[in-house]
């Protein structure tokens, strides 16, 4: 079964979003979506001061199975993206929630109302038992 972390927030896509004391919105991709990838070997994230828009891509995250889209769980600005992936990208799979974040993501508005409007644990621990 995957880890569902409670103090998270999720999109139907597989990412997770945690607010950061600073204010930006910390993103990565689940255990689940991990799981379902396999091995990752390559990250591809977006520049710092990009563009993110809620549910548009903005990297991708290449397995030894295939190439998926990263979907932004917000609308905002990418302020840090985790570099340490160039070098390790295992680390997605190895800590998904942890050393395994992609980016970084700082709202227009107000970050609480952006993470309001994504899935709670509950939510999405429901999505994860609808799929065979």
């Amino acid at each position: 079964m995957s880890e569902v972390r409670p103090e998270m927030r999720y999109t139907e896509e597989h990412e997770w979003a945690v607010l950061t004391a600073d204010g930006v919105i910390r993103v990565g991709i689940t255990d689940h979506a991990q799981c379902l990838l396999g091995d990752i070997v390559y990250v591809d994230l977006p520049a710092v001061g990009a563009a993110a828009a809620a549910m548009q891509p903005v990297g991708t995250i290449e397995s030894v199975k295939t190439v998926s889209d990263l979907f932004s769980p917000v609308d905002g600005a990418v302020v840090r993206v985790n570099q340490s992936l160039q070098s390790t990208p295992e680390a997605v799979n190895e800590q998904p929630y942890d050393a395994g974040w992609l980016i970084e993501i700082r709202t227009a508005g107000d970050p609480n109302e952006a993470m309001e409007r994504l899935l709670t644990a509950d939510q999405y621990q429901r999505l994860l038992d609808l799929i065979p």
